[in-house]
């Protein structure tokens, strides 16, 4: 290994010396002394190389999807969807990131760097999947799985994808076969129906609820449009009980010892799984899904009185108590409260601080 080492000044108190240290596959994340294991990192775009975003200045500079191909083949960084379109009404989809190919292992668990794990180089990254004038006459990428069938070089790319929710939604609009001006796309650009919700809230319908809030909660949600506005109650009420639904079917479905390793259950999944129980649900698989969705809507009544109070009137979505984001510093968890109150963000005035992402249509 090659040791660095560096001294971090501390205020108030002596600097701290650290021993940074490398292997020739990358920094040394961990270390298991009792095991004698020091486990590195290697990643893709920090090979010597790499300026990842001044592809963009190529990508800019393209006057022909040609072009545009070439400036993306120098875009070595981690997976992203690149989207062209011309002055002809010609439109392209494009995927770039630098993706080692790995004979045989998948790169999901570390392996020995003993030399029997070696990269085989790099895919090129005009081999990743594109279109060109695809026949639906639009491209939609959202963080949705864009790999076409017999895709033949599977190996090389990453095994997780976002669920298919707000790819399904814009191609229920685009597909639509109607014109579009620039306010439609920027209605849509800002859509707010949930599609698992209307796949979901249905089954609510014929089932039976002895709790008389929980009841109410059921009736306002079958009268609801789906859409997740800011001030609706009924959202509120729909965004509890998915969140308890996703918890409760990952642990049905879910090995207790690997749960601490997934984020939640793939909505697509879950919606599946909804409408079709098997045996995951018991011997009686309708019976026991009946009695997963009325538990899990009591157990989100119970969370938003907990949470906003015993007024249902009050329950709105976009309440600051119940929808934001904490964005959280980096040496947050390492100070006092009063000097967290002050690194991290979550309110800014009387507006809640929102994340968002921009590539939900190229």
């Amino acid at each position: 290994m090659k040791v660095i080492r560096e001294a971090i000044p501390v205020k108030e108190e002596a600097a701290v010396a650290v021993d940074l240290k490398y292997t020739r596959h990358g920094p040394v994340l961990f270390e298991d002394p009792k095991h004698n294991k020091a486990y590195a990192l290697r990643a893709a775009w920090m090979e010597i190389g790499c300026a990842p975003y001044l592809a963009s200045l190529r990508m800019d500079q393209a006057k022909t999807w040609e072009e545009f191909r070439d400036a993306c083949s120098y875009s070595r960084i981690p997976a992203e969807n690149m989207i062209w379109a011309d002055r002809s009404k010609n439109i392209g989809y494009q995927a770039v990131g630098i993706s080692p190919i790995r004979p045989g292992w998948s790169g999901l668990v570390p392996v020995p760097g003993d030399g029997r794990y070696e990269w085989d180089g790099y895919l090129p990254i005009k081999a990743l999947p594109s279109m060109f004038n695809p026949a639906q006459g639009y491209i939609r990428t959202a963080n949705n799985y864009m790999v076409p069938d017999g895709y033949p070089y599977a190996e090389a790319l990453h095994f997780t994808w976002g669920d298919e929710m707000r790819a399904v939604r814009i191609d229920e609009v685009l597909g639509s076969g109607r014109m579009f001006m620039v306010t439609d796309m920027m209605r849509l650009q800002h859509d707010e129906l949930s599609v698992p919700a209307r796949n979901l809230v249905p089954f609510l319908r014929d089932l039976a609820v002895a709790d008389p809030e929980t009841q109410k909660a059921r009736d306002l949600l079958l009268s609801w449009d789906y859409l997740l506005d800011k001030d609706s109650v009924a959202a509120a009420i729909y965004v509890a009980w998915e969140g308890r639904l996703r918890s409760r079917v990952r642990d049905m479905t879910v090995p207790e010892n690997a749960r601490q390793f997934l984020g939640g259950i793939n909505l697509k999944r879950l919606i599946d799984w909804i409408s079709a129980p098997d045996g995951r649900f018991g011997d009686d698989p309708v019976a026991a899904r009946a009695a997963l969705l009325a538990r899990c809507l009591e157990e989100a009544v119970a969370e938003l009185q907990k949470k906003l109070g015993s007024d249902p009137g009050k329950w709105q979505y976009g309440q600051n108590r119940y929808k934001h984001a904490l964005i959280r510093h980096s040496l947050s968890a390492a100070v006092n409260a009063t000097l967290r109150a002050r690194l991290d963000a979550e309110e800014i005035g009387d507006a809640t601080l929102f994340l968002c992402c921009s590539r939900e249509i190229g």
